[in-house]
């Protein structure tokens, strides 16, 4: 259709995840299932009617499920799907990067060792590492 912008991966992405909120949400629901007070509390300056919109966003494209756990009031407990788990990674590389511009500038570090972490592609078939260099070598299909 005449002037709608072209999809791509990433249109597609962040048009299921939506906004700051959304991935606030599913941050906090990396951790398990929460209550909406859990929720509005974890996130803060998160109104509630924002929040409620947000959860039924995450639900309405299947990255999170709402349990009921009392009849009346309606009240449910929110979990993340296999789907919304997936997210998680994507997570770590935006907190990574965010985290260059903070008092941290060397991003994520590894528990164990303290190292500095480093997220790469890499190719299972061909057992190799596409550095970032290499980006005509990526491609989304």
């Amino acid at each position: 259709m005449a002037g709608e912008p072209a999809s791509s991966p990433l249109a597609d992405a962040l048009a299921r995840v939506g906004d700051r909120w959304t991935l606030l949400v599913v941050d906090a629901l990396l951790s398990g299932p929460k209550r909406f007070g859990d929720l509005s509390d974890e996130i803060s300056g998160l109104a509630p009617n924002i929040l409620t919109s947000r959860l039924r966003h995450l639900e309405r494209e299947a990255l999170l499920v709402a349990r009921p756990y009392s009849e009346r009031p309606p009240r449910f407990v929110y979990e993340l799907t296999a789907s919304g788990h997936e997210l998680a990674g994507a997570l770590r590389l935006l907190a990574d990067w965010g985290s260059r511009g903070s008092d941290d500038p060397e991003g994520l570090r590894h528990e164990v060792c303290g190292t500095t972490l480093e997220a790469r592609w890499y190719c299972p078939t061909c057992e190799q590492v596409v550095d970032a260099g290499d980006a005509t070598d990526l491609h989304f299909v």
